[in-house]
């Protein structure tokens, strides 16, 4: 048995994860599960706030590629390139020409670029969710929570480390700032 080495496969733009899947129950089918150790679609967490209601999703890290760990061989190599819906082959090829005829050989990745990949996904599965604000200071909000709820003001300051946004409310005839959660406003 030779060594597993990483390798970055190009798949269609938001078919990753399908890719992955497919990937996998083709590595199963054939019986090749000793020659992969795994299949990674890279992602981090972010919290959106949308429409007032906030929300963990996965953004992926590398949109359009999928990695995989593997001791590579011919078999694996045309399931790659030929048997995978949504999946195009290998990123990095040397091209060799044998005769008339070229010859594609996939490049791994350096390991100490697989070990920084492996550690950014590490380091966000073991965080909170990173939050992701869709508010800018001068939008126009609605307040749609608390006993405010109804008015109208504008963004002065976002607190992201907080989830909260500060918003300037005409009240009385009076500008009155308010510190509020993400999900007490919406974009008007």
């Amino acid at each position: 048995m030779g060594e597993m080495k990483w390798y970055v496969l190009r798949a269609a733009g938001g078919k990753e994860k399908k890719a992955k899947e497919y990937l996998e129950k083709e590595i199963e089918r054939s019986g090749l599960e000793d020659q992969v150790a795994q299949v990674l679609v890279p992602v981090k967490k972010e919290i959106v706030t949308k429409n007032g209601k906030r929300k963990a999703v996965d953004k992926l890290l590398f949109p359009g590629y999928v990695l995989i760990q593997a001791e590579l061989s011919a078999k694996l190599e045309n399931i790659i390139r030929n048997l995978v819906p949504g999946m195009s082959g290998f990123l990095t090829e040397k091209r060799t020409t044998n005769g008339a005829q070229f010859e594609r050989i996939p490049v791994p990745i350096r390991e100490d670029e697989a070990q920084r990949i492996l550690g950014v996904q590490d380091e966000n599965a073991d965080n909170a969710a990173e939050t992701y604000v869709n508010y800018e200071v001068g939008e126009s909000v609605r307040i749609t929570d608390g006993p405010f709820s109804g008015f109208s003001g504008v963004v002065d300051e976002i607190l992201e480390d907080r989830s909260k946004v500060k918003v300037i409310v005409v009240i009385f005839g009076r500008k009155t700032q308010l510190e509020l959660s993400f999900t007490q406003v919406t974009k008007e």
